[in-house]
């Protein structure tokens, strides 16, 4: 505990509660709008760390990050557009209530339900990663190769149905994560004979283009829809209600949808969108009234936001314990960490142990400036909603290209980010999804580093015989071959029963 006491020092300091505070506000105000998130705040935010040291920029980055994921519910509640994939299925309810001409009741309740979800979670989490990293230590290259393979297919079997092109946004993050030096042996690799390339792409170019231009350039060219989507944003919304009566009949709907949140952001690549939908579901079927869910009912609104701000605490647990990112917001986290020198994984704990503890204070921290700013900044949420796009965007742009600048110091990067930001539009374009790709850029250093010291210690046998790594490869195996063998085996069992009629 001295050490979470140490950490809770430094956090006490004005300049870092003030960076906690605007980290948050600034993540609603990103989440908040539709078609921009919490992690572009967070990639905006990346070349600014630069500046700061390693605590502070923790702080920044984590705070937006849990205002990001809070924020998105008021897109949803008063327009019916989701602020980003993280409150789809409270669009459902939430949108009800302000047709209805009651947003506050929804407001309120998403407000609470956040910071519900949130603070618990990170409460487990920081209390089991110290378990997890002291088994995690005892693991060696065979075990962290096979742990960095099962977390990328599992992400490629959530690929939206269609598992080649999770397939293909996996290969191709390996491929340009290739560019420049082996980690290694040091053997350039795609650099052509030039300079430039001979560092590689930069996660901060690489997160610019797929991420911040590739939605800035996406959503202004639907200008016209987001446009018809303001006039609805002219609504009068009262200051925050305390839902005492709506929290007391729904405490079983919030303590399940706290553990459905809290597992489904341990696994890697799931994170708050399909926590937000299954804890919608799992509330509607065991509901005894689901035939009120779609029309405006409070449950519908508690357990989707209790749920995708428990996976906050979840993703953290992997990310932190185990150096594996669960979803695109604690790749960009442990960007900004690798950025300042800092490795995470089981021996963060051991030579670093302050920085662990700083990163859950500052979540923390950041969910309490977030409920008090959306509670004391009710009425101005809708207003949030009609920030003129041909005005935001742009400025967004400059933003993004003036901090690949600063963070690198030549123009390649910019090139670079353009260069990824058609790249982006193209993926877009072929219904390629970003996850793998981001998961598999971001692993794939990694990867690359215990499978060649794997191989170099012995042969490959050794990742069957030792029963971990055996177990997470087999299990990776069979998520991939999974749909391909079940399909063949319903087609010969319905062609068998035709034969039969």
């Amino acid at each position: 505990m001295e050490y979470f006491f140490e950490a809770l020092q430094v956090f006490l300091a004005p300049s870092m509660l003030a960076v906690c505070m605007a980290g948050g506000i600034a993540g609603v105000i990103f989440g908040a709008i539709p078609g921009l998130s919490g992690g572009t705040c967070m990639i905006l935010a990346l070349p600014i760390t630069y500046g700061m040291d390693a605590n502070m920029a923790v702080a920044l980055l984590t705070s937006i990050w849990v205002g990001g994921t809070s924020g998105s519910f008021i897109g949803s509640i008063l327009l019916g557009i989701p602020g980003s994939v993280a409150s789809i299925a409270t669009v459902y309810d939430g949108y009800e209530f302000t047709r209805q001409g009651d947003p506050v009741r929804a407001l309120s309740a998403g407000t609470v339900a956040n910071f519900l979800g949130t603070v618990p979670s990170l409460l487990i989490a920081m209390f089991s990663c110290r378990l997890i990293a002291k088994y995690a230590i005892k693991l060696g290259a065979w075990e962290y190769f096979a742990l960095g393979f099962c977390a990328i297919t599992l992400v490629i079997t959530l690929s939206k149905g269609n598992m080649v092109k999770g397939l293909t946004g996996a290969a191709l993050g390996i491929l340009l994560s290739t560019v420049g030096t082996a980690p290694i042996c040091g053997t350039p690799r795609f650099t052509f004979g030039s300079y430039y390339f001979a560092g590689g792409f930069s996660l901060i170019c690489v997160m610019m283009g797929i991420f911040a231009g590739r939605i800035i350039i996406m959503e202004y060219a639907r200008g016209e829809k987001l446009a018809g989507s303001r006039d609805k944003a002219d609504i009068r919304v009262g200051g925050f209600k305390l839902p005492l009566r709506d929290i007391a009949s729904n405490l079983k709907n919030i303590f399940v949808s706290f553990f459905i949140g809290l597992w489904i952001g341990f696994l890697p690549g799931m994170g708050a969108a399909l926590s937000n939908v299954v804890a919608y579901a799992v509330a509607r079927s065991s509901s005894r009234h689901p035939e009120q869910f779609g029309k405006g009912c409070i449950d519908g609104v508690f357990a989707p936001e209790v749920a995708n701000n428990a996976s906050i605490g979840g993703a953290l647990i992997p990310a932190i314990a185990l150096g594996i990112p669960g979803d695109t917001a604690t790749a960009l986290m442990l960007g900004g960490l690798v950025i300042h020198g800092v490795e995470s994984g089981p021996l963060m704990f051991r030579n670093q142990p302050v920085m662990v503890y700083c990163i859950f204070i500052a979540a923390i921290f950041g969910a309490v400036f977030v409920l008090l700013g959306e509670i004391f900044g009710m009425k101005l949420l809708p207003r949030l909603l009609t920030v003129p796009y041909q005005y935001l965007y742009p400025a967004i742009v400059v933003l993004c290209f003036a901090g690949v600048y600063i963070s690198s110091g030549n123009i390649f990067a910019v090139f670079a980010s353009i260069f990824f930001t058609l790249i982006g539009i193209w993926m877009q374009f072929a219904g390629i999804p970003n996850s793998p790709f981001t998961l598999a850029f971001v692993l794939s250093t990694i990867l690359e580093t215990y499978l060649r010291r794997a191989l170099s210690y012995s042969g490959v046998g050794t990742f069957f015989t030792r029963p971990v790594s055996c177990l997470l490869i087999v299990f990776s195996l069979a998520t991939v071959l999974w749909p391909v063998v079940r399909d063949r085996f319903f087609a010969r069992t319905f062609s068998a029963v035709e034969e039969e009629d």
